[in-house]
């Protein structure tokens, strides 16, 4: 017998159910695109030879992302056994996209650079052995932190956990998608029809074809028909790559003198990782999957360990995503899917023949399903009264891609660069026009921090809680005073994390501690605006 609403039954949950097609074809492309950037950005930006990238960091990020999702699937079979319900999904593993971009260009390219000015034979095996350095170090801090992070967790209000990773998910992959539905309509508009039906509709077509497997052949085929696809030059053939340890270049770049200039960086994308980690647990239980966070942690620090002893420069963490995987109807096939499809194109070079072939236009449209559904998590899963706490928690990260597009934009103007690098006289030009981006390139350093602080303060003040709200926002002054929030410094063509102290908005927010800690004696009973 079964109760309609639990999910629960008797029988226990199976390795592979129908909607585990689709959670894979979901996960596999958001995998995929992180795949086909580190080929683009490590061959385009960094030089790397193309023995380099299908040889060792390729194959080192397959046995990472592999690790990891076997061990997710197990844990939602434990979950499953334990508690008696056939509804458990496996939390979603892969690269994470920022941290992607920040080894890339705040790692590896000063690294390159830096060998380059020393007169190192290999600029570009140095680059990529800080990359090794840094996916080894983001490692170590995850380990470093699982047994205190449940702490946190707890202690943190669940609508400053999930509208962060709401803003991540409405801005950098929602409207970034959105973009691209409406650039190429044919193909967006058509496949979004498709996952409108089978998702928002609850309906599903004729013959149980799965709604993503749909999505996909359809639109590859339009992209096809279109002339979106093929994409480049056909590829020449595929090999077999074993995986090889390489811990001869990991204690090299240790021993190389070129790691203290970014350091920095390193220290403050391993805390982003595991601060990304703790938001994404509280996001699966919100759902109905409470997850040991200790455990959660320890998979993702050993997953980047191993990533870095077997070549890949790139860290792997839990995905944001979980609930549209579970509303997909995922459980744990779709991580073993995608753990075997992602060991399979990177250990036989047939990645380049998928990017060849299958354009990433062909599935956008579930990947921006599921950011529109953790966006409508952060709202449904939090108490009515803390919503505004959600809005306050979504603004730091669309005020982050907005920094990026505006960025991307001068750079598409042809600037940056040694000629024409980015200077302070950008910003008085901003503000000719009443664009104030001096406050955007501050609000994008550290924004996931921000966007935690402010909205655990606003839930403190909803509540009348003035202690925990001060105390809050004084943690954002201490986060302020070390750098970790809103101190930046040009480089010739972006803004990076400069570990100084951002003076004025460590004022700032003890201005607000303060304001908030004495509201008992400064405030009274007002008017009821809810």
């Amino acid at each position: 017998m079964r109760d309609p609403g639990s999910g629960i039954r008797d029988e226990r949950l199976p390795w592979l159910v129908r909607g585990d097609v689709d959670g894979f074809f979901g996960l596999a492309i958001d995998n995929l695109v992180q795949l086909l950037l580190i080929d683009t950005l490590c061959r385009g930006v960094l030089g790397f030879s193309a023995d380099l990238v299908y040889g060792h960091i390729l194959p080192g990020a397959a046995i990472s992302i592999l690790l990891g999702n076997v061990a997710y699937a197990m844990q939602a079979k434990r979950l499953a056994e334990r508690t008696g319900r056939t509804d458990v999904c496996a939390l979603p593993y892969g690269i994470n996209t920022v941290s992607l971009f920040a080894h890339v260009f705040l790692v590896m390219l000063p690294a390159k650079a830096l060998a380059i000015a020393a007169g190192a034979a290999d600029p570009a095996r140095v680059a990529w052995q800080a990359g090794l350095f840094a996916t080894f170090c983001s490692g170590v801090i995850e380990l470093a932190c699982a047994p205190i992070a449940e702490r946190v967790r707890k202690a943190t209000p669940r609508a400053a956990l999930l509208s962060t990773l709401a803003g991540i998910a409405l801005s950098f992959i929602s409207l970034g998608f959105l973009f691209r539905t409406f650039a190429r309509p044919i193909v967006g508009l058509t496949t979004l029809a498709i996952v409108m039906l089978t998702y928002f509709g609850r309906v599903r077509f004729k013959g149980r074809l799965p709604g993503g497997v749909l999505a996909v052949s359809l639109g590859t085929l339009l992209a096809w028909l279109t002339g979106i696809a093929p994409v480049g030059a056909r590829p020449s053939g595929a090999a077999l790559h074993v995986p090889v340890p390489i811990v001869s270049d990991l204690l090299a770049a240790i021993g190389g003198g070129h790691l203290l200039p970014y350091f920095s960086v390193i220290v403050a994308m391993g805390l982003f990782n595991v601060l990304g980690s703790l938001q994404n647990i509280e996001s699966a239980e919100a759902a109905g999957d409470p997850y040991d966070t200790r455990r959660s942690l320890t998979i993702n620090g050993f997953g980047s360990v191993a990533a870095a002893l077997f070549g890949s420069a790139f860290p792997t963490t839990i995905y944001i995503g979980h609930p549209g995987w579970k509303a997909l109807g995922a459980r744990a096939g779709y991580s073993m899917l995608n753990g075997a499809f992602v060991t399979a194109i990177c250990l036989t070079g047939t990645l380049a023949w998928i990017a060849w072939a299958i354009p990433i236009d062909a599935g956008m449209a579930i990947v921006l399903w599921i950011g529109m559904m953790i966006v409508a998590q952060a709202f449904d899963a939090t108490p009515r009264a803390h919503t505004p706490a959600v809005v306050v928690g979504l603004l730091p990260g669309i005020g982050a891609w907005g920094a990026l597009l505006a960025k991307n934009g001068l750079r598409a103007a042809g600037l940056g660069g040694p000629a024409r690098g980015f200077t302070d006289a950008l910003v008085a030009e901003f503000q000719k026009n009443d664009v104030w981006i001096a406050g955007a390139f501050a609000l994008e350093q550290g924004f996931l921090f921000t966007a935690m602080l402010l909205s655990a303060a606003v839930v403190g003040v909803i509540e009348r809680r003035w202690t925990v709200a001060a105390t809050w926002c004084l943690c954002a002054a201490l986060l302020s005073a070390t750098g970790l929030m809103h101190s930046y410094q040009w480089s010739d063509a972006d803004t990076t994390l400069k570990l100084s102290p951002a003076w004025p908005f460590v004022f700032g927010y003890t201005a607000m501690a303060l304001l908030f800690i004495t509201a008992k004696w400064t405030t009274e009973e007002g008017v009821d605006h809810s």
